[in-house]
């Protein structure tokens, strides 16, 4: 297992880790029709969820010096609403950025120091209990990566899919 810079994250790496085997096993076999579908017009569909945890590890790599834009900001960033009037991107479209970003966010979590982790990174939650720094922000990330997961796993068995796999595919090492 790898072994990040700051001992802060040692916890993180693997949660990390199996969230990305666990998204890419929540959208295994999904189409493209039932991942626009959504629930008496009440619920998300799997489409914005699956742009949301992808806009979760922009944000993660943002905040860890990344330069790179999610090219569906608009649509996704700090869980913006959904607009059925808007046109979304495929599965395969965002997949296919999940696997682009995903490892360079692994590495600068790899490469995070304690004093970058500590700087103050201001969320707008104003909770007494939550120091507002890049540390606290990456473990929200985690947790609402944890959160939409769960959603889509949710969605995949109201859409008559079997539920999801934890299969670990050894060769994806992010």
């Amino acid at each position: 297992m790898d072994t990040a810079k700051s001992a802060q994250l040692n916890i993180i790496i693997p949660a990390y880790r199996m969230h990305t085997q666990t998204f890419i096993n929540v959208l295994d076999g999904i189409s493209e029709e039932n991942a626009l579908k959504r629930i008496d017009n009440r619920t998300n569909h799997l489409v914005w969820m699956a742009g949301n945890y992808v806009n979760v590890r922009y944000s993660m790599g943002n905040i860890l010096g990344l330069k790179e834009g999610d090219p569906y900001q608009d649509l996704f960033y700090m869980g913006k609403t959904l607009d059925a009037q808007k046109e979304y991107p495929t599965l395969k479209q965002l997949l296919d950025n999940f696997h682009q970003i995903s490892p360079k966010v692994y590495q600068a979590l790899l490469e995070a120091d304690d004093a970058t982790l500590a700087e103050t990174f201001e969320m707008g939650m104003q909770v007494p209990f939550i120091k507002e720094d890049k540390l606290n922000f990456v473990g929200m990330c985690i947790g609402r990566e944890d959160y939409l997961c769960g959603q889509m796993a949710l969605m995949r068995r109201i859409l008559d899919y079997p539920g999801m796999k934890y299969d670990v595919d050894n060769s994806i090492a992010y």
